[in-house]
């Protein structure tokens, strides 16, 4: 059976050259150059719009560990990116240029991969099966067919992340848990600021060098999720009402109320990691660095993802997709890439393989297991397809995706390095059963 796929990004061509190493005839449709997007700047395929960074190659790490299975499946994009390396340290970054060529080179050597210089606007789930890896800057016909097929409600236009911190990295001296008005329990950090606090943060906030916005990229924000500094021009006062409201917030150790309060939200169940309440920006990292140690408790905070506001379209998988990356509703469609819900270079190169794989095997008419959960990209699926809170956002792979050791076993093991060791060691012994038990092509 023929596979459609949609889409000359990271993910399009890792799925299409997946697919046809595993036996399948694979139609390749990029719509560039006969349309461009407003961000490419060539018609090449796997071209890097922004970094050129696959991120770090560290042992043990969460990128370490999504790439080393990757890698044990073959993936081809990684290869590219592997024979394009520049010096970077612990990251793996490539020659934009070359890492393009090699997969243009890639492409164009296997002969069951046809290349179709077009704009999809149209998608039957009755023609066969298709996989959706049109990326962030989906086209506005294709757009319209992919909320057609999974509910306009399931489709989002932009992307709004606060800025997560280590817990280790906060002073526990100079904060306080508490909830407002001492509802519920006493869930949240919160770092109180005196007067004079406060007008150095907003004075440093509205100040503060923002990322220069491209064309494509320009919002029209809502009201809802404003980005800090534009909210903090509204007034001096405004943040005081607002995402630092300290109504209902007294300090314990004063007995009373702070000038203004910024709240901590536990990101996980090992509560290893906080979020900053309402704290979205479009500030550059430095900046934020830089100003979001003002608050105090947060002078030595160790960043794991600062804030965000950027246009990037992508489906709410968790009501749309199962683990194999099939839409529930119509099977013969899979979707691959940011689209899907990741966030990150290698995290679209993953899914890509993913979906070449779920795809062939379907098209072979045989049936493959979800990847196991331990794994980076088990863990990874799991969170796009299963994550139950109000709002689903991309994500990248970081071990607060991946299951923790059990609770005895990290009592025993204080180290943090020799948990993530264990983790992936574990990882890597699930994915390579699961790599050997997939059924062959016919």
């Amino acid at each position: 059976m023929k596979i459609r796929v949609i889409g000359g990004g990271l993910a399009g061509p890792e799925a299409a050259l997946t697919a046809a190493r595993l036996g399948c005839e694979v139609e390749l449709y990029e719509m560039r150059p006969v349309k461009q997007t407003p961000a490419h700047q060539t018609s090449d395929f796997g071209e890097l719009v922004c970094s050129n960074s696959l991120k770090s190659e560290s042992e043990n790490t969460a990128p370490w560990l999504l790439k080393a299975e990757m890698r044990r499946a073959g993936s081809v994009l990684l290869q590219c990116a592997d024979a394009s390396s520049v010096p970077a340290g612990h990251a793996l970054a490539v020659d934009r240029v070359e890492f393009s060529r090699l997969i243009e080179k890639a492409i164009a050597d296997e002969p069951k991969i046809k290349v179709i210089r077009e704009e999809v606007t149209q998608i039957d789930p009755a023609d066969g099966i298709t996989i959706i890896a049109s990326g962030p800057l989906t086209s506005s016909a294709l757009s319209g067919e992919i909320a057609r097929l999974t509910g306009a409600e399931h489709l989002a236009f932009y992307d709004s992340i606060s800025p997560i911190v280590e817990t280790d990295s906060i002073d526990k001296d100079r904060v306080y848990f508490a909830a407002r008005w001492d509802k519920g329990t006493a869930d949240y950090i919160n770092c109180p600021m005196n007067r004079e606090e406060y007008d150095a943060f907003y004075d440093a906030l509205i100040s503060a060098e923002q990322v220069k916005e491209k064309e494509w990229e320009k919002l029209d924000y809502f009201e809802g999720c404003l980005p800090i500094e534009e909210l903090a021009r509204r007034g001096r006062d405004t943040l005081r009402f607002g995402p630092m409201k300290p109504v209902g917030l007294r300090d314990p150790r004063t007995g009373k109320t702070p000038w203004a309060v910024v709240q901590l939200r536990c990101e996980n169940l090992r509560a290893d990691s906080y979020n900053l309440v309402g704290f979205q920006n479009h500030l550059k990292y430095g900046e934020q660095a830089r100003i979001l140690r003002m608050i105090p408790g947060l002078e030595n905070a160790k960043f794991l993802r600062y804030g965000q506001i950027h246009r990037n379209t992508y489906i709410q998988a968790p009501k749309v997709l199962a683990e194999t990356l099939q839409m529930k509703e119509h099977p013969s469609i899979f979707f691959a890439g940011q689209i899907s819900g990741v966030e990150g270079y290698t995290e679209s190169i993953a899914t890509g393989l993913l979906a070449g794989i779920f795809a062939a095997t379907c098209a072979h008419g045989k049936t493959a297991d979800p990847t196991p959960r331990p794994t980076a990209l088990g863990s990874l699926v799991h969170y796009i397809t299963h994550f139950e809170g109000k709002r689903f956002d991309p994500a990248n792979i970081t071990f607060d995706l991946i299951p923790p050791l059990e609770e005895e076993l990290r009592k025993k093991i204080r180290d943090k390095k020799e948990r993530h060791r264990i983790q992936c060691e574990r990882a890597l012994t699930a994915f390579d059963a699961w790599l050997a038990a997939l059924p062959h092509p016919a």
